[in-house]
């Protein structure tokens, strides 16, 4: 059974990075990307999914208006796609680090998503700020999951390229933060893990 394309990880999210110290929070991303496997943390799309050109996103889960001493706090900071961090903008969504977004709702091979019933309310938020439920984004989906099943069976090599990471992957000792609380995270990041000979075809 291959991977389920939009399939939240299991339990909340665990930070392996700390980096710390630095004003410019745009200097965090090499870490978010790497921190929260390269996808959006809330609809799950990839970057090897998206047009390039649009980019992924710093969000400040806590918003800077709300707590701008938090704006250049590496754990108040979250990986998104810029739809999602649009239309996040200020509200207060679960955080993926103290909520396991698999128990708040799910994705299904047709596209759909529905609140898991355990926790109907906060998978309804999600739903409607994130607009997760709309026709385009469900038909995007269920030709993306269908796709990606049909390589896994037919073309191997296009699965690994839908279901693998980015070619550029960040090394994480190239440009050190002043400080860093989570200084092991660095070995078990994804670029480490690669020089080390892990291998890692799919996530």
């Amino acid at each position: 059974m291959t991977p389920h394309p939009f399939a939240y990880p299991p339990g909340m999210h665990v930070r392996r990075h700390g980096p710390a110290g630095w004003g410019d929070y745009s200097r965090y991303r090499p870490w978010l990307r790497d921190e929260f496997c390269f996808r959006c943390v809330y609809c799950l799309n990839r970057e090897r999914w998206m047009d390039t050109r649009r980019g992924y996103q710093i969000d400040h889960f806590v918003p800077q208006k709300l707590r701008p001493d938090l704006r250049s706090e590496y754990d108040n900071l979250l990986y998104l796609c810029a739809a999602c961090n649009n239309l996040k903008g200020a509200t207060l969504l679960p955080d993926p680090c103290a909520t396991a977004l698999a128990d708040c709702l799910r994705f299904y091979d047709n596209g759909s998503v529905e609140p898991v019933a355990a926790n109907s309310e906060v998978g309804e938020r999600l739903i409607e700020v994130l607009e997760l439920d709309q026709p385009e984004l469900i038909e995007y989906r269920r030709s993306k999951i269908g796709a990606i099943r049909s390589h896994a069976i037919h073309d191997r090599q296009l699965y690994l390229q839908e279901m693998g990471f980015p070619t550029n992957l960040p090394d994480l000792t190239e440009d050190p933060p002043p400080r860093n609380t989570r200084p092991d995270g660095v070995e078990q990041s994804w670029f480490a893990l690669k020089c080390a000979g892990t291998p890692v075809l799919v996530y």
